[in-house]
């Protein structure tokens, strides 16, 4: 089982930035890893990514050193299992809204004592190279679970949903946030942003550490002056159309043509 890099840098309090990947090719899985992020969000819920790409993703990030976590679609046994044994070292849960999904999350991502996850001796136990107790021990200490809450009804039970021991850290979701509070995509709206401080709030009194998604540098400085050291920093897609987009203004004007 290999070592969980995003989890020690986050026990050891470093900042870490990662990016969700919603297009289903490994090459980008290394841009982003030559480019010395420290973890990927595979986007399982999202994207068109199948499961068979979701092991070629994470093989990616294997080969870069990186950490590979999958946001599934749902709480399904047979989706985090497969998830999990394509090599994910963590899923990420969307629209947290009950202590009860993370709980059987975390029944199905781990193995005994902890979990009823299914044996199998595939790619994160190295084929069987290994005893297969020395495997589920190992498993249990580097698998990671990540609820992101992005709704006023998760906003509400995020000190009951935070009490899972098993939660690595909690990542906000303030875009369906936004929509659940009748502001849709007014991420900075004061009603947004108050139920993300109560969130920010909720994880410190339960100890969990708390990850924000960063959507402009002064929100990143705002979060960062708070002690946060877990960034996302949107997906691969709206990342490059940015650069791509911004590119071909700063040409167009150097020529003298429209942007």
């Amino acid at each position: 089982m290999r070592k969980n890099r995003l989890k020690e840098k986050i026990n050891r309090s470093e900042a870490v930035y990662g990016l969700f990947v919603s297009i289903p090719h490994p090459i980008v899985v290394e841009l982003i890893g030559h480019a010395e992020y420290d973890f990927v969000i595979i986007d399982f819920e999202h994207a068109s990514t199948n499961m068979e790409t979701v092991e070629e993703l994470v093989r990616a990030a294997e080969l870069l050193e990186i950490t590979p976590l999958v946001r599934i679609s749902r709480v399904d046994r047979i989706e985090i299992l497969k998830v999990l044994d394509c090599g994910a070292q963590g899923i990420v849960i969307p629209h947290v809204e009950r202590k009860e999904q993370v709980e059987e999350a975390v029944h199905f991502a781990y193995y005994h004592p902890i979990g009823g996850r299914s044996l199998n001796s595939g790619r994160p136990g190295v084929f069987g190279k290994y005893p297969l107790n020395e495997y589920i021990a190992a498993a249990n200490e580097e698998i990671m679970i990540v609820p992101m809450i992005e709704s006023a009804e998760g906003i509400r039970q995020s000190e009951a949903i935070l009490s899972v021991p098993q939660i690595s850290f909690v990542l906000e979701g303030a875009a369906d946030l936004s929509q659940s509070l009748q502001v849709p995509w007014k991420t900075e709206h004061p009603e947004v942003q108050r139920n993300l401080a109560y969130l920010f709030e909720a994880a410190g009194r339960s100890n969990v550490p708390y990850a924000a998604v960063s959507r402009s540098i002064d929100g990143h400085k705002k979060w960062a002056a708070k002690g946060i050291g877990i960034f996302v920093l949107g997906d691969d897609r709206n990342t490059a159309f940015r650069a791509y987009r911004q590119k071909l203004i700063e040409y167009r004007g150097t020529a003298g043509g429209e942007a």
